[in-house]
Formats: structure tokens, C-alpha cells, sequence
């Protein structure tokens, strides 16, 4: 089954290094998740641009790390993940983790949700958090 991982910055200078490892490894997640076929885009970008997202498509005034809007088309996935790398770096230091291990972290988060998971809920959050654990140790 073919996956399609594409990634986009916007409104940000991150240098995003290790790209194929990361295609690759987003592609082994989610055939071992829910396999599938059909493409995500991830888009890195700043806070002011992801607050503006908020704002705009869920009515939230708050900051956040990451949005994911999904479309299933035709059975096929299509979904979209955007990333504040401003809000990576700050949770990265204030979990004491490299900015590339809480990127991922946050890759798989979102790419989760297009899956179906969710973490309204205290055993949602539980379970959101095991698959993030899985995903990670699969990289």
C-alpha cells in the first residue's frame, strides 16, 4: 500500500534534517497502525501561523503544537498536520528531549488523530499516549 508523506514550511527557517528517515519512518507507522492507502502533508510552522489556523477552522485563541484535519476520499487518506516548531523547541526543552524526538513526538500525534484516535478523554489521552510510545519506538 503506498503512503505519500510530503512536508511544507511555512512562516518558518527550521532546517529540517534526517527528511527521508522521517518519511520513512511515517510510512512504517502507519501500515502497522492502519493500513492504508493515500498521502499527508505535514507543514512546520510558527506559532503565530498555527494560532491563526486555530482561530480560523476551530474557534481556539490558544497556542498549540499541533492541528490535524483528515479526509478520507474515495477509502483513500488524505490528511494534513500542521506543527508549531515554536512550541516543539519550548517542549522539547520543558520535557528535556532534543527538538527532533518531540517533532516526532508531535508527527505521530497528528498523523494519530487522521487515524481515528482521539484524547478528549482521560483513557483517550491514555491510549493516544501508548500508540505516541509505540510510534517512537518503531523509529
Amino acid at each position: 500500500m503506498a503512503i505519500s508523506i510530503c512536508f511544507f514550511l511555512e512562516d518558518t527557517d527550521y532546517s529540517f534534517v534526517n527528511r527521508m528517515n522521517h518519511k520513512q519512518w511515517l510510512r512504517k507507522m502507519i501500515r502497522v497502525v492502519k493500513p492504508t492507502e493515500g498521502g499527508i502533508n505535514i507543514v512546520l510552522c510558527s506559532d503565530k501561523y498555527l494560532l491563526e489556523m486555530n482561530k480560523k477552522y476551530l474557534s481556539k485563541k490558544e497556542l498549540t503544537d499541533v492541528i490535524a484535519f483528515e479526509n478520507y476520499q474515495d477509502g483513500r487518506l488524505a490528511g494534513d498536520v500542521f506543527i508549531s516548531i515554536d512550541r516543539v523547541k519550548e517542549n522539547a526543552v520543558k520535557y528535556n528531549v532534543s527538538t527532533e524526538e518531540e517533532l516526532r513526538r508531535v508527527m505521530a500525534h497528528g498523523i494519530l488523530h487522521i487515524l481515528g484516535f482521539k484524547d478528549k478523554t482521560v483513557a483517550d489521552k491514555k491510549k493516544m499516549t501508548e500508540m505516541e510510545d509505540f510510534c517512537l519506538s518503531i523509529y
